[in-house]
């Protein structure tokens, strides 16, 4: 990315620079799969299913199953997921409460007002692979819980010949998924949007996934709602002279770990900490384990880069440039970054916090923007999974100045079947006066 924006920038690192990978054979891929199940409805989804996923067992979990499930986890692990659900429940529930119903007389006469009505079904993708993705469930799933809606469907890939892994079950029957399918890619997402599997259409599907996960949510949004337009995750960390260069090497580690492509990025003010963080990052990738490691190389090789500033105002500056799903403040008087910076899916300040508290158990949501969308957008929350709707009403006397001018600015607009819609009241309403409603002899109609 070229700061060009912010004069006297200067690069320790720059990203080498490569081209995105042509996603045509991703979006060909994905609009034959959900073509296909749409066509064929369960028969496909299941068989894609057992192609991809490699699983021949139950799809929809029985409360048998998922019962079962908490057995097989951890007693210590039970406690950290009821924390962090509990941590993620306490802040949904309390931005919750900043979104409210309002009526008002807008003028004399004429009422109106907002309700909040939750979605009806909600679709939650949690990722599987290697790893059990448990806080990508919670975040999702209570969530959408909290907003209210009347029916969530939990999707995750399942593992060949054992299935969604016990401790997702455990997460999503905690967070309150209604039914969980043990299903994953493109198939998952299919027969959540079309209500397969006997599971009601979902209204909004959200949660992160791979490249094949982030198309078919791309070409299903409109037909349904989606979180966002996912790409890969990237964090950028802010940093002055006070900051400890062992904190800030590990984690831009830590976020690279995430993928090959996974973007990580030091803007800081004070060169010897930038040189020093050069010098670490490589040592510390080789101390990872080697799916770990993979990962973290590619990442750190192709897409980190670390820029030396003159001021703290440029920090900022280059930041908003950026906009990066994550921020993280390692400098003196992180209120003032707090009052200035704009642009950000989440913002980490101080050392004492890290990017992982917020990705696992911290409370705000970790599904966040990426590619630049946190100049315009948040990050996922009780408001995606709520509709804002208006309602109005009017008395009798309070419909003579509205039709009028409704009347009037329609006939100016060339809308003349609007503008009758507000003559015919006026004409009830008010038979004895002689109200200017724009029209000419040539348009009345007698009644």
């Amino acid at each position: 990315m070229q700061m060009i924006e912010v004069a006297g920038v200067e690069y320790l690192k720059k990203a080498a620079g490569h081209s995105a990978a042509d996603a045509r054979e991703v979006r060909e891929a994905v609009r034959g799969i959900l073509d296909e199940i749409e066509r064929e409805g369960d028969a496909a989804a299941l068989r894609f299913g057992r192609k991809f996923d490699r699983y021949d067992g139950n799809i929809v979990l029985t409360a048998d199953e998922v019962n079962a499930a908490a057995d097989h986890v951890p007693e210590q692990l039970r406690n950290d997921i009821r924390f962090a659900w509990t941590n993620i429940r306490r802040f949904a529930e309390a931005q919750r409460q900043t979104m409210g119903e309002m009526s008002l007389e807008v003028s004399p006469g004429l009422f109106a007002g907002q309700k909040l009505i939750p979605c009806n079904t909600a679709g939650c993708y949690t990722p599987g692979g290697r790893y059990s993705h448990v806080a990508s469930a919670m975040m999702t799933i209570t969530t959408a819980k909290v907003a209210g809606c009347k029916h969530i469907v939990a999707c995750s890939p399942p593992k060949p010949g054992v299935g969604i892994p016990a401790a997702i079950v455990y997460t999503a029957n905690l967070c309150g998924a209604d039914t969980i399918l043990a299903l994953g890619g493109v198939q998952g997402i299919a027969a959540m949007a079309f209500g397969l599997l006997g599971q009601p259409a979902a209204d909004i599907l959200v949660g992160p996934g791979n490249q094949y996960v982030a198309e078919a949510k791309r070409m299903l949004f409109g037909r349904v709602g989606i979180d966002t337009l996912a790409g890969p995750t990237n964090s950028l960390v802010l940093a002055d002279d006070a900051a400890d260069a062992d904190f800030v090497a590990w984690d831009l580690v830590g976020q690279a770990e995430h993928g090959y492509n996974s973007p990580v990025w030091l803007a800081t003010t004070h060169r010897p900490l930038a040189q020093r963080v050069l010098e670490l990052a490589p040592r510390l990738i080789a101390s990872l384990p080697e799916d770990n490691r993979r990962n973290a190389e590619a990442a750190w090789r192709d897409f980190a880069e670390i820029i030396v500033v003159a001021t703290r105002s440029d920090l900022v500056r280059v930041a908003d440039a950026f906009a990066p799903e994550h921020l993280h403040v390692q400098a003196r008087d992180t209120g003032w970054f707090l009052e200035r910076l704009r642009c950000y899916g989440s913002l980490f300040l101080g050392e004492e916090t890290t990017v992982a508290f917020g990705d696992k158990a911290a409370g705000p949501n970790h599904v966040l923007p990426t590619n630049g969308a946190a100049r315009y957008t948040g990050g996922l929350s009780v408001h995606k999974f709520m509709k804002v709707v208006t309602w109005q009403r009017a008395t009798r006397d309070g419909v003579k100045p509205l039709a009028a001018s409704t009347a009037r600015i329609s006939r100016l607009e060339g809308m003349e079947a609007h503008a009758r819609t507000a003559d015919i009241r006026i004409a009830k309403y008010f038979p004895d006066e002689a109200i200017d409603l724009g029209a000419s002899k040539s348009t009345q109609v007698d009644s």
